[in-house]
């Protein structure tokens, strides 16, 4: 659909979409490809050649309905710097559909009852699996987002136990009004020049989460911690490369002779390391000196202490390491990507802009004029709850633009999906939030509008939608703990953002793509001009 087709209304926001410039796979070093595009299309059709003919001598199945086949790893490859648009190219075609490997099939899905299936109703049959765990082990270690079993089970209990406690929920908001303040006073400062915005909330989420998750002030905001924004940099760069061994085929082998993109992998794992380590190491020395001190540290990282301490043999530094860089990678990741890609469709549509500028001045100082910190300290729960077309405004943008645009499941027995579809043991089996973001049969012939009405009542009140068909934070077991947490932390934000600021891109036609990782964050700057709210 052409903008010209769209109400006047949403053509802005419709634009936003549009102008998404998703990256070449060979734009950033490290990211390079083992074979030509000539030799990676001619092994793609061996690849197809050699599974039918296997699966014709094997002469099982026959009676089984499998995916359509649309392509095979190889094809993946050659289109790994726009793999979201890829894939939604192919599930308009196919709802659901298979890419073949040498080993196993990757089958993508769309369809709500499919990822019912997986997560909820058949939740025990797709798990991790060995195949992942071993292609993410190197950056997420045995931490929740890797593992099955007793390890996950564990992880689990106590995250769920403390994400529900009032402590946490008063310590994190406080910490998120803080660093939403400083962040707006840099922001001030700079009123009417070129920012790039997408740095500074990478760099303010981080410091928040890490306060929130380590009680150590890492100063990414400031630029006080070469190492804080050396870690930062180097976390960016292995989630990218962990991502591409899906679907390299010699990356062992990279690894092994440490070489090329492994090499870089393996320089930003030391990194990686070396600065989570000393974190922890501090943690521990403080937890010696005062026990009981420590007892009343309110950081996640020190109520998994105060657990080893009580039960010394439940996990060692390396596993408080791998909880350490998952919790990272929800809580700044995703956050900080999200409220990118919001104010970088608020900046195409200054209607929702200002109507959200208005029901946060509404819901909290009204016709009064405060300062940032003080506007923060008004950002009761009360407040917040009432800021119900923000909420909206930020839950459409995870519908297009969400957190992990695809998710990957592995089989462990063969089976049937609700569609008829059978899945072999071994196949990989991803459920898709981005192209299902965009699929019309799923919200409408509007489906790539930005239109954060249709999350609203006739009221005005927010109507969440099926957790399987909004995947943004999962579904069953595994659904996301800390959803309310990070709803609270983007709204914070963007309240104090919101309330002090206008938007605007420096560069109305400007581009912005992605960059492939495990998250959906933005490939370079968001250049944006603030001014000030009168």
């Amino acid at each position: 659909m052409s903008c010209a087709h769209l109400p006047a209304d949403h053509t802005q926001a419709r634009t936003a979409a549009a102008h998404l410039a998703p990256r070449d796979q060979c734009s950033r070093p490290g990211m390079d490809s083992p074979l030509s595009r000539p030799a990676l299309l001619a092994l793609s059709l061996l690849l197809l050649l050699a599974l039918y003919f296997a699966r014709r001598r094997r002469g099982g199945g026959k009676n089984r309905k499998y995916p359509p086949v649309a392509g095979t790893m190889f094809h993946q490859l050659l289109n790994f710097g726009r793999l979201a648009e890829y894939h939604t190219e192919l599930s308009r075609r196919y709802r659901t559909f298979r890419m073949l490997t040498p080993t196993c099939n990757y089958v993508y899905t769309v369809e709500p009852a499919n990822v019912e299936y997986i997560l909820k109703t058949n939740f025990a049959n797709y798990g991790k699996g060995v195949m992942t765990h071993d292609v993410l082990e190197d950056l997420l270690g045995d931490g929740i987002f890797n593992v099955d079993g007793a390890k996950w089970r564990h992880q689990r209990k106590v995250a769920s136990l403390e994400f529900s406690t009032r402590m946490l929920r008063d310590y994190s908001s406080a910490v998120f009004r803080d660093t939403a303040a400083e962040l707006a006073g840099i922001v001030a400062a700079r009123a009417g020049e070129r920012v790039d915005i997408q740095d500074l909330l990478m760099r303010s989420t981080l410091d928040s989460i890490f306060k929130v998750g380590f009680g150590v002030n890492l100063g990414a905001l400031s630029g006080s911690s070469e190492k804080g924004a050396a870690f930062a940099r180097a976390f960016d760069d292995a989630s990218e490369q962990v991502l591409y061994r899906f679907f390299d085929l010699f990356w062992k082998a990279k690894k092994l002779l440490n070489v090329s993109s492994e090499a870089a992998m393996k320089r930003s794992v030391r990194t990686i390391d070396d600065f989570v380590y000393a974190v922890i190491d501090r943690k521990i020395e403080l937890m010696r000196r005062d026990q009981q001190e420590f007892a009343k540290k309110e950081d996640i990282l020190s109520r998994f202490l105060l657990e080893r301490e009580r039960d010394p043999g439940c996990f060692d530094n390396k596993y408080l390491r791998d909880i350490i860089l998952n919790f990272v990678i929800a809580g700044r990741d995703t956050t900080a990507g999200t409220l990118s890609w919001f104010l970088y469709v608020l900046c195409r549509d200054q209607r929702v802009q200002d109507r959200i500028a208005r029901e946060v001045r509404t819901a909290t100082t009204g016709d009064r004029d405060v300062g940032a910190q003080e506007f923060a300290a008004c950002l009761t729960e009360d407040a917040i709850s009432k800021m119900q077309y923000l909420h909206a405004a930020l839950t459409e943008t995870l519908r297009l633009y969400p957190a992990v645009p695809i998710d990957v499941k592995y089989c462990f027995s063969d089976d049937t999906l609700p569609d008829g579809y059978a899945i072999k043991k071994g196949d990989m089996v991803n459920y898709q939030p981005y192209p299902m973001g965009r699929m019309m049969f799923l919200w409408g012939a509007d489906a790539e509008e930005f239109r954060p009405e249709r999350w609203l009542d006739d009221d005005g009140v927010f109507v969440p939608e099926s957790p399987f068909k909004f995947t943004a934070f999962q579904a069953g077991p595994r659904i996301c703990l800390g959803k309310e947490f990070a709803y609270r932390q983007m709204k914070i934000f963007a309240a104090v953002l919101l309330y002090s600021f206008r938007f605007q891109m420096w560069d109305d036609n400007a581009t912005v793509g992605y960059r492939p990782m495990l998250t959906l964050k933005m490939d370079g700057p968001l250049y944006v001009r603030a001014s000030l709210r009168s």
